[in-house]
């Protein structure tokens, strides 16, 4: 690996501004843990392989969830449907009871909770973290999906959520 000084890479600020014009996904990831739900926001969410099926994350090294997240045993990422921005942002939130009415879930089988009104959510277990920079990657094997059918994802973009609108052509 190149080492680089620091004046010789981009600053924090411009780093930031640039990548907000990137337009991403918004997924909740969900787990239990030791029986009381734990979830947050993610908009780093990515596919990994197709065999073995992975998708990952990524987590600031400063999250409160994390330390519940990293123990539980299985995790569910919920891909989410345009109409659910205040789902994300409660998710976001610190210092709040993410999983309160007027919220609506049910926990899975095997007790994993699931957000009502995704367009999807894929049930995983733990396959790799590994500390990067100021955040972990975490790496999920996916054991299950289902499919709710909405072809409205919600997208954040430039510090906001939005939709998704095709072109036409």
């Amino acid at each position: 690996m190149t080492e680089l000084l620091p004046d010789q890479m981009i600053d924090e600020d411009r780093f930031r501004r640039t990548l907000a014009l990137h337009a991403a996904g918004v997924v909740v990831v969900t787990a239990a843990c030791e029986g009381v739900p734990v979830g947050l926001t993610a908009t780093s969410f990515s596919s990994v392989s197709l065999s073995p099926p992975l998708v990952s994350f990524y987590v600031d090294q400063g999250s409160t969830t994390w330390p519940s997240l990293r123990r539980a045993e299985r995790f569910a990422v919920n891909i989410l449907e345009a109409g659910q921005a205040d789902v994300a942002a409660r998710f976001a939130r610190r210092g709040v009871d993410r999983f309160a009415a007027p919220l609506r879930w049910r926990p899975h089988d095997d007790g994993t909770p699931l957000l009502d009104g995704v367009c999807a959510h894929l049930l995983c277990v733990p396959h790799t973290t590994m500390d990067i920079g100021d955040h972990i990657l975490v790496v999920g094997l996916v054991t299950s999906a289902g499919i709710h059918e909405s072809d409205r994802p919600l997208l954040y973009h430039r510090g906001r959520f939005g939709r998704f609108h095709a072109l036409d052509g």
